[in-house]
């Protein structure tokens, strides 16, 4: 056991001595390991003499032994104390040598004990919305587009916003050809807004065949310095023009997805349609409650950690301001804000991790799986963010956690009071995005 200790809050400062007899014999027992799978020039594997061994191995030996030790007595100590570490504990062994006894120091934070949180006590505000019909007759809509044909038309058809006309461009500064402005059969959906503004609609109401100049002028942030805020001059000429023809919104095209009929369809949108404003509506209360409970529940908070939480964040903003060339890198680093910031996400990090393991709160596999589902759904190769997750197992742990996290705040917010705040579409999704 320690022979001196010092507290202060949750920071911990302890004293050890080992004797010289019980490291050497904890080095003799790693020493007798390796020996029998270490070779030698003149010894068969597994029997080479423990002196030899010494004579190669035993500072070695020495350095697993006194961290073996170490580890022992702080065991023993936290199980005594019945406390927590709350990360590493940094070891000082200033003067030691070999075959003295060894006098070493431990620092280290713990982890704070979770005051009771009376959740009834609190009230948080929940934002409801009505999902209007055109809601869903948007996303049949969008279903219809994505399902839609771009046929080729003749030499009568005129270009419409949301057709695909096939293009040869040119594009020059007075009369010069600049680079990166040429191209040849462009398939541009008009209306997308992929090119300069006031570029595609230039081409709306042309035809096959038409060869024409447009006008434009490149934004004043446009990425090409030499570009940008200069008027130019495109020559152009149609080879095709491709219009989107959309399927019959029927039971074929029900089925085609999944559903037995249109109106089974409109019913499973419907769905999702109610739980995405569901969703929305939650974001609001953990945000809420969030705050409530930063403001209202009283931690000691262990340095160890929020230091480690304000230099990771600060270590993302140079990445970020590394890497970045527009207006938004004017945000200077505001060190009281952020490490305000880094106390808040320590103390909520530990207050849901404490609450959650009190109240039994597990992510199962299937929780881990739909989440990996979600995330791939987002990319255009969901493969890639399977093997990801496979060989990258503290990736894993991240969002282990982080789904924790989050169904420790649900929980949660089982035992709070609700008041219901009626408010529109737009107020509800534009609210949950904010934070």
């Amino acid at each position: 056991m320690f022979k001196k200790e010092k507290i202060k809050d949750l920071h911990y400062s302890v004293t050890g001595l080992i004797p010289a007899d019980a490291l050497q014999a904890a080095a003799d027992e790693i020493l007798l390991e390796y020996g029998k799978k270490a070779k030698m020039p003149g010894f068969r594997t597994g029997k080479i003499p423990l002196s030899i061994l010494r004579q190669k191995y035993n500072a070695s030996a020495y350095g697993e032994a006194i961290d073996k030790l170490m580890n022992q007595d702080l065991n023993d100590y936290i199980a005594d104390k019945k406390i927590r570490l709350a990360g590493a504990p940094k070891a000082d062994l200033a003067g030691w040598e070999i075959g003295k006894d060894a006098e070493y120091s431990l620092e280290f934070d713990i982890l704070p004990t979770l005051p009771a949180i009376d959740l009834e006590k609190y009230t948080v505000t929940k934002k409801v919305a009505d999902l209007p019909e055109s809601e869903v007759e948007k996303s049949l809509e969008n279903l219809r587009k994505s399902r839609s044909i771009a046929e080729k038309q003749d030499e009568k058809y005129t270009a419409a916003n949301g057709d695909i006309a096939v293009i040869d461009f040119k594009g020059f500064v007075g009369d010069t050809a600049f680079e990166g402005g040429e191209a040849k059969k462009h398939h541009l959906t008009l209306g997308s807004g992929a090119f300069i503004p006031g570029f595609e609609d230039q081409i709306i109401g042309h035809k096959i065949g038409d060869k024409f100049d447009v006008n434009v002028k490149f934004p004043s942030d446009y990425h090409a310095e030499n570009l940008a805020g200069q008027d130019a001059r495109f020559e152009v000429e149609i080879h095709e023009i491709r219009k989107h023809i959309l399927p019959e919104l029927n039971d074929d095209l029900a089925k085609e997805v999944g559903q037995e009929s249109v109106d089974a369809l409109k019913a499973h949108i419907r769905n999702i349609l109610t739980e995405q404003y569901d969703e929305a509506g939650k974001r609001d209360m953990r945000n809420e409650l969030l705050d409530i409970l930063a403001d209202k529940v009283k931690l000691d908070l262990p340095e160890t950690l929020v230091e480690q939480e304000y230099a990771m964040a600060k270590s993302e903003f140079d990445h970020s301001h590394a890497h970045c060339h527009d207006d938004k890198c004017n945000h200077k680093w505001d060190e009281k804000q952020e490490r305000k910031d880094a106390e808040r996400r320590v103390k909520l990090g530990l207050i849901l991790a404490e609450w959650g393991t009190q109240n039994k709160v597990e992510v199962s596999r299937d929780d881990l799986q739909q989440a990996i589902w979600a995330e791939a759904a987002r990319y255009p190769d969901p493969k890639q963010v399977f093997e990801f997750y496979n060989k990258n197992q503290n990736a894993l742990a991240m969002l282990r956690g982080m789904l924790f996290e989050r169904k420790a705040l649900d929980a949660m917010l089982t035992h709070v009071k609700t008041k219901e705040k009626k408010v529109s579409a737009e107020e509800l999704f534009k609210q949950a995005a904010v934070r």
